[in-house]
């Protein structure tokens, strides 16, 4: 018998026990002894507090992702007839449960397609058929997965108006996972329809927030980047402080750079740069990953397509956000870049060398990325020298009418650059 095995049986030798003692110590009592009917009754309590106890258990360890474990709690009821039959059903949606979560789909899905065939009646047939449609979701049986949801809708409809709020937001639900189906299958025009209609529907704030994103998000991808930018304002104008506020702004900046609408792009981008702390304080993790993605992305599309002052401006802002060394250093190159590309020499050789002296000799060993930056802007730096020293040799020369002055040998690029062409050092995203 296995280590877990053991532990299992002894948790519940423990409930059993426990279950017990208060009818061990009525039997030292000279009381008459109990009738035939009352031992019955007193062993199928015990075991139904074993049960409770094993159900328990077997939630608490899938929680905690010791499925295997879970397993064993969950069969043990299954595999004996003293349990209960509602027992016996508690443990088969609890395995099912375990089963989807450790992403063992086929076997969840063949669980559930069992309850709800051998108990029709049961009045939990709706529930587990959503939980259904979510494994066979999750398996790409996107078709499967939408009829089933709409059976979760008919079988609500059918039911006693006994938990009648329970059933109307399990309607909601289903629902909300149609949409969301139509949307992992790719189809973004239809999930565009769903979840438009959500919006109008009486879901909890927290649910309205998020169908009017991904309605956005399903418009973007459908290709109405018009329609797209439309929604995407008015979400971040009614859900301000929605966890997905982020990524909308994120979504924002990218299509309107898609339109070609420059302008209003980079507006979005120095804002999404320049949010308020106060606001970012409750998700500060998820702000900083989309302030960073956003700007990197726009900053460097600028930067090759040649906009120059704009990809600057980006990199300023990027720049600001944190003081850390992997982060800052990769972006004062590139806004070296931008300076050496504007002609501001003496700007751009100041960030080069500003890079050079920090990565030269570190308390800590650098980074393979910190190390081949030194490398690229030390080779930047004296390709700047470079240029300063023979343009002052070609003025000299077209100056006087004797001689000719040898113009010096240009540095060698760097192996990963031989054309000399500017080597643009991305931004490392944390």
């Amino acid at each position: 018998m296995s280590r877990t095995r053991q532990s299992l049986s002894a948790v519940a030798i423990v409930l059993l026990t426990a279950a017990a003692t208060p009818f061990l110590a009525a039997a030292g009592d000279a009381a008459p002894a109990p009738r035939a009917h009352e031992g019955v009754d007193r062993l199928a309590e015990l075991k139904a507090q074993e049960a409770k106890g094993l159900l328990a258990l077997g939630a608490t360890l899938t929680d905690r992702k010791d499925f295997s474990a879970a397993e064993i709690a969950y069969r043990q009821i299954l595999r004996s007839s003293e349990y209960s039959h509602a027992d016996q059903k508690n443990a088969l949606l609890g395995l099912a449960r375990t089963y989807r979560f450790e992403s063992n789909l086929t076997k969840a899905a063949a669980i559930y397609q069992k309850f709800i065939k051998e108990f029709a009646e049961d009045p939990r047939i709706p529930d587990a058929m959503l939980d259904l449609g979510r494994t066979l979701r999750s398996m790409g049986a996107y078709k499967m997965a939408i009829n089933t949801f709409y059976n979760v809708i008919n079988a609500t409809l059918k039911l006693s108006s006994e938990g009648f709020e329970h059933y109307q937001l399990l309607a909601r639900t289903a629902q909300f996972e149609i949409a969301e189906t139509h949307f992992a299958a790719g189809e973004y025009t239809e999930a565009g329809k769903f979840f438009g209609r959500l919006r109008l529907l009486d879901l909890a704030p927290a649910d309205r927030a998020r169908a009017h994103f991904k309605c956005a998000c399903a418009l973007q991808l459908s290709g109405d980047l018009e329609g797209a930018v439309t929604t995407l304002r008015s979400y971040l104008d009614q859900w301000p402080a929605d966890e997905n506020g982020p990524e909308a702004r994120y979504l924002l900046a990218t299509t309107l750079r898609q339109l070609k609408r420059t302008d209003e792009a980079m507006a979005a981008t120095l804002a999404l740069l320049r949010h308020e702390q106060a606001t970012s304080e409750a998700d500060p993790k998820s702000w900083s990953y989309w302030q960073r993605r956003t700007g990197n992305q726009l900053a460097n599309e600028f930067f090759q397509d040649g906009d120059t002052l704009n990809a600057l401006a980006i990199y300023q802002g990027l720049a600001a956000l944190t003081p850390e060394t992997p982060w800052r250093l990769p972006v004062n190159y590139q806004m070296a870049l931008c300076y050496e590309r504007l002609r501001l020499t003496d700007r751009a050789r100041q960030a080069y060398q500003g890079i050079i002296d920090e990565t030269t000799a570190p308390k800590t060993p650098l980074s393979p990325e910190l190390a081949e930056l030194n490398h690229m802007a030390t080779w930047r730096l004296a390709h700047l020298n470079w240029n300063e020293q023979a343009d002052r040799e070609l003025t000299t020369l077209f100056a006087t009418t004797t001689g000719q002055r040898p113009v010096p040998p240009a540095p060698p690029p760097p192996p990963h650059d031989a054309d000399g062409s500017p080597a643009v050092a991305p931004a490392t995203m944390r």
